[in-house]
């Protein structure tokens, strides 16, 4: 509940905090992508089964707190006129939670059915991966900046847009690489979505990360 004392500055520090906390559980869901990427590259099903479990307890986790931040910006009321960018903001990287359990999945049935993927298709993959995170740690490092004013978090959000630049190079060299492999249809189309998971989740967090300019100007 939110006193008639509390001021609009602190209730912006609590809805950035809820918000931030939510992130860094989208940052540990997406962290798990590469880890299970290694697994696809040394063939090792055991440990892809086990971080797919993990992934999904993790998903468990980021839905609670996108809930924590919808009670706490329900609680705060309208002395907050800027809620509805938090909401946004915690909206759209929610989304690269859902990504990352749809990545895994792909993934492991690939490794369940046995299909062939020739190990460089599998090494790019995880390199693509390795990319999709780090674009996705920017975007956490953008929303800590946000505790120390606009300039900073501009300066971090432009890192973001670097990233993801990266990824989006990656992603056309992978595509084409894919479908000039000599693998099974079902195998293609698998792989395509995952590509495309990872690509939208990178995309994401650019987005997220716009979000974040706006909350910049406001805090």
């Amino acid at each position: 509940m939110v006193f008639p004392t509390e001021t609009e500055q602190r209730v912006k520090r609590r809805a950035l905090g809820v918000c931030q906390e939510h992130l860094r559980k989208v940052l540990e869901i997406s962290r798990q992508v590469p880890r299970i990427m290694d697994s696809f590259v040394k063939e090792d099903n055991k440990a892809a089964q086990q971080l797919f479990m993990e992934i999904k307890q993790l998903r468990d986790t980021v839905d609670t707190a996108r809930r924590r931040v919808a009670q706490e910006l329900a609680e705060i009321g309208a002395i907050l006129i800027s809620r509805e960018d938090y909401l946004r903001f915690t909206n759209l990287t929610s989304e690269i939670a859902d990504f990352c359990v749809g990545i895994a999945f792909r993934v492991l049935q690939i490794m369940e059915r046995k299909w062939k993927v020739a190990p460089d298709v599998r090494n790019d993959l995880r390199k693509f991966s390795e990319a999709m995170f780090e674009t996705i740690s920017k975007l956490r490092e953008t929303a800590i900046t946000l505790n120390y004013g606009s300039a900073k978090t501009l300066e971090k959000a432009r890192e973001v847009e670097i990233a993801e630049r990266v990824v989006d190079d990656l992603y056309m060299e992978l595509e084409m690489k894919i479908l000039n492999s000599q693998i099974e249809i079902p195998v293609l189309l698998l792989l395509w979505v995952v590509i495309e998971l990872m690509e939208d989740a990178a995309d994401k967090a650019e987005d997220a990360s716009d979000a974040a300019r706006i909350l910049a100007f406001g805090i």
